[in-house]
């Protein structure tokens, strides 16, 4: 008895496994909002990365969390590192500007586990003066990323931090 209980565990384990391989090799999060503010106003609250730390929902998460910025703090080049008890740590480079239509960031993180990522906002102007925010990342999905993924829905989990983010931006977007 003991000896099938233990087979039928084994056949269950590498089933999980078999299942984890032949998710997608990569991920990819995306949200977006309506922002009543032209897109030159929003924008300059994502590009510069101090003004994107007082929306930034992670930070929000842990406010002992330990920043350090670049030389610069906006445009290509500009950068900001962090170390979180709560969120891990990491660090993030703007890639590629824009403005006010596009801004990429190169996402690394170190902690809680090793992964790089890629995370792009666009904007689009929209009649009445006011944007369409997108926020999106992706990036590659190593096999212990597929493996967790059968427990953890990976855009819950993120989507949810993009959600309450871009609610975060709009408010300060639209402060008169």
């Amino acid at each position: 008895m003991l000896k099938k209980i233990l087979i039928v565990l084994l056949v269950a384990v590498l089933g999980l496994l078999g299942v984890a391989a032949t998710r997608p090799d990569s991920f990819r999060v995306e949200r977006s909002a309506r922002i009543e503010a032209a897109p030159d106003k929003v924008f300059g609250l994502i590009q510069d990365l101090k003004q994107f730390n007082r929306w930034n929902p992670w930070l929000r998460k842990d406010p002992s969390t330990e920043g350090r910025y670049g030389n610069n703090s906006e445009g290509p080049g500009a950068r900001y590192s962090w170390v979180s008890k709560e969120v891990g740590s990491g660090s993030m480079e703007i890639t590629e500007v824009t403005a006010p239509s596009r801004m990429v960031m190169r996402l690394e993180f170190l902690e809680p586990m090793q992964t790089q990522s890629q995370a792009e906002f666009t904007l689009r102007p929209l009649a009445g003066g006011s944007t369409e925010v997108r926020w999106a990342m992706q990036g590659p999905a190593p096999y212990i990323s597929k493996l967790m993924g059968l427990l953890f829905d990976m855009d819950k989990l993120i989507g949810k931090d993009f959600e309450d983010g871009l609610a975060k931006l709009k408010a300060l977007a639209e402060q008169r």
